[in-house]
């Protein structure tokens, strides 16, 4: 193999455990230039930390020049605040006592303004009960639903009447408006184009709406897929998270953007249970199980393998007739989705020059970290 396919060998392998999550760290920090490439100004940037979960790739990103991140629960708004970073956006409507530990962020890291989603007045208003009590403001940016149907308001008038609602309470101070479009997949990066406009279109229309009104709506939209159409677009953030690590379901779904896979799951064959089968330790509890055994992992160093089965601490591989595998030996495994693989980890080792050199914990897989 050429240096090109074998980027990814570990010199002092031997000492890794398995099964381990590694991150690269030069691949991490040429992912972030790459996305910086890819945009008109950082500032627009806000990336969603649900992939990396951890305080040292997000503190890599502030050193490029992004200020403002995205995130989904509590957990991971902390470890940002934890890092003092200037402008979080929870892309989540806090409820029941949730609330009360958004409230809780502010008040223990000051140097962060944190900011939620809202899609519905109830929530709206026991924000501000709550926050006005407090002798607080929270930022909000309405939560529109433009084609998941999992959460967030058509962009019609319904909603415009909810942003005028929020914008009557004194606990809440809205930003702007939200929207996430991760029901556009299409591979060829035109057709994604087509469909990303046209449901801009109607965000736009209702931001004009409202801006003619005297409000003055910021825009955060947006996830990997659609990154590279709305970097075009101005006066919007764009939210992509996966970019830093890569995997290969965007290897293969995204062509156009040319992120390195940055991280990977080590495996050893641990059983040889007949001629051509090969045992792994990499269950469910390894890697990420939602997808069919077809498009959970890529065997960078063994192609010819094929998954015949999978449990929760061991992976059944059929290997030609003949093959070489021994007990002991290190498989470089590529997850098709790494977000959920990662959270499976309590720390990522990190290679530099070849090397395991450093370890990361992977905070903000947790619930809970202080509040």
């Amino acid at each position: 193999m050429n240096e090109k396919e074998t980027w990814y060998t570990l010199l002092n392998a031997g000492e890794v455990y398995t099964p381990a999550l590694v991150f690269y760290r030069s691949r991490l920090k040429e992912n972030i230039e790459r996305l910086k490439s890819m945009i008109d100004d950082p500032l627009r940037l806000r990336p969603h930390v649900k992939t990396h979960k951890t305080s040292e790739a997000a503190l890599m990103m502030m050193e490029a020049g992004i200020r403002k991140f995205k995130c989904a629960t509590i957990a991971e708004a902390e470890m940002l605040g934890m890092i003092k970073v200037p402008d979080v956006l929870m892309a989540y409507q806090p409820v029941g006592p949730n609330i009360q530990r958004l409230i809780s962020l502010q008040q223990h890291y000051p140097a962060t303004r944190f900011s939620c989603l809202v899609d519905s007045q109830a929530v709206a208003a026991a924000l501000s009960t709550l926050a006005e009590k407090k002798h607080l403001t929270i930022p909000v940016y309405i939560d529109l639903d433009v084609g998941m149907h999992r959460t967030g308001i058509a962009p019609d008038e319904k909603a415009i009447e909810l942003y005028r609602y929020c914008s009557s309470l004194k606990g809440l101070g809205v930003l702007g408006l939200h929207f996430y479009d991760g029901h556009i997949r299409e591979r060829e990066i035109e057709k994604r184009r087509v469909l990303c406009l046209e449901l801009l279109s109607k965000v736009q229309a209702m931001r004009k709406e409202l801006t003619e009104a005297g409000y003055k709506p910021q825009l955060v939209g947006g996830g990997s897929p659609s990154f590279p159409v709305y970097a075009r677009e101005e006066d919007m953030e764009c939210s992509p998270g996966t970019f830093i690590l890569w995997d290969k379901g965007y290897e293969d779904g995204l062509p156009e953007q040319e992120f390195l896979t940055a991280g990977l799951v080590l495996t050893r064959v641990i059983s040889l249970p007949d001629r051509n089968k090969v045992c792994m330790d990499l269950g469910y509890k390894a890697i990420s199980s939602e997808n069919d055994l077809a498009h959970r992992i890529h065997f960078l160093n063994a192609p010819d393998l094929k998954i015949v089965s999978q449990s929760e601490e061991h992976l059944v591989a059929e290997a030609p007739v003949g093959h070489s595998w021994q007990i002991g030996d290190l498989l470089y495994v590529l997850p098709f989705h790494i977000c959920p693989t990662v959270a499976l980890y309590d720390r990522a080792l990190i290679v530099q020059n070849g090397m395991i050199a450093d370890s990361w914990q992977i905070v903000a897989r947790n619930r809970k970290i202080n509040i």
